[in-house]
């Protein structure tokens, strides 16, 4: 895709946990002539090769297409996690601003759209082996965060259908983190009360082994080079699932901390955060822990034999960095990853 004289790339969501690792890498790529970020609120943040522009997907007031002139490919990673409480205002930016994109892409006649699709977009599926991409993608709908992942890769195949010209790509990535994103993480799912320093092993007597409770994890980095791929390869197209070896479940969990697991039935836990998320004393929602329990998981094949795309990173190394990150207040110079020590 890229010419002799560099791509231009556009990225919304350009100051959050993914935003910022695809924004850098793409900022340090030779084959990369500029960056233009997307985001809310521009940012302290100023890699080489990037400028910011302030837009809010939630908001029709913006023309999205002029923002993607020019542009040689556009990496749509804008999501809004909060507030769980009311779907209809998530629905307006991850939905209907989504939506916005993709017309956006092609009133603009981008070539490539690179889009932030996700595992929570699979419907329930096995624990114990893997699935491809082909596994039914109709999400888990009584949550919000699946419910919308699963419409959106609707409107792609709509998309797809009526713009053949453009190469779409829909990245679907294991839960991401990075010391960088801890603070963020932490506020976004554990709220204000949820400290810091409680990450340290030996604060924790057992830990809950909820069955069911067996999912992946990537680095955040790791995901940003699927996307960096992506955009430069001539025949990439469609789904790739995105995780690092070993999925984490609550023997690897207790091994990594040093504590004892201790079962605990799927009624306990989730009545514990139903009446956490009903005080509004936790973001995460009980719908959303559903939603984990019956994620299948991925099977990345695709991903190293299309894109030539391998973590760097295991889990258990993607997990040790952001418990320090969540110890050490872990942030950066963007709006939604600021950095705190809480507690």
């Amino acid at each position: 895709m890229s010419s002799s004289a560099g791509s231009r790339v556009v990225v919304t969501g350009a100051t959050g946990n993914v935003g910022t690792s695809v924004v850098r890498l793409l900022s340090e790529d030779p084959g990369v002539k500029s960056v233009r970020g997307l985001a809310r609120r521009i940012p302290g943040w100023s890699p080489a090769k990037t400028e910011w522009s302030a837009v809010d997907l939630a908001s029709d007031q913006d023309n999205l297409a002029e923002r993607f002139e020019g542009a040689d490919a556009v990496v749509h990673l804008a999501w809004a996690f909060q507030p769980t409480h009311d779907p209809a205002t998530t629905w307006r930016t991850n939905v209907l601003g989504g939506i916005r994109v993709f017309e956006a892409v092609a009133a603009a006649r981008v070539p490539v759209l690179v889009h932030a699709s996700s595992v929570g977009t699979y419907s329930p599926g096995p624990k114990d082996h893997p699935v491809d991409e082909s596994w039914p993608t109709h999400g888990w709908p009584d949550a919000a965060y699946c419910r919308e992942k699963a419409y959106l890769e609707r409107t792609l195949d709509v998309f797809e259908r009526d713009h053949p010209e453009v190469r779409v790509v829909r990245m679907r990535p294991a839960f991401l983190f990075k010391w960088q994103s801890a603070s963020e993480q932490r506020r976004i799912f554990g709220g204000r009360f949820l400290p810091g320093p409680l990450a340290r092993p030996d604060l924790l007597p057992f830990l809950p082994d909820v069955p069911g409770l067996r999912v992946q994890a990537l680095h955040t980095d790791d995901a940003a080079e699927a996307y960096r791929l992506a955009v430069h390869s001539d025949t990439a197209r469609g789904a790739f699932n995105l995780a690092a070896d070993p999925p984490l479940d609550a023997g690897v969990l207790a091994g990594l901390l040093g504590v004892r697991p201790v079962r605990l039935p799927r009624t306990a836990a989730r009545s514990a955060i139903a009446a956490a998320w009903g005080l509004h004393l936790l973001p995460a929602s009980p719908h959303l822990f559903d939603a984990v329990l019956r994620l299948p998981l991925m099977d990345c094949t695709r991903a190293h034999t299309e894109l030539g795309w391998r973590p760097r990173r295991s889990s258990t190394e993607v997990l040790q960095e952001f418990l320090e990150g969540l110890r050490q207040g872990g942030g950066m110079e963007t709006e939604p990853m600021r950095g705190r020590k809480v507690g």
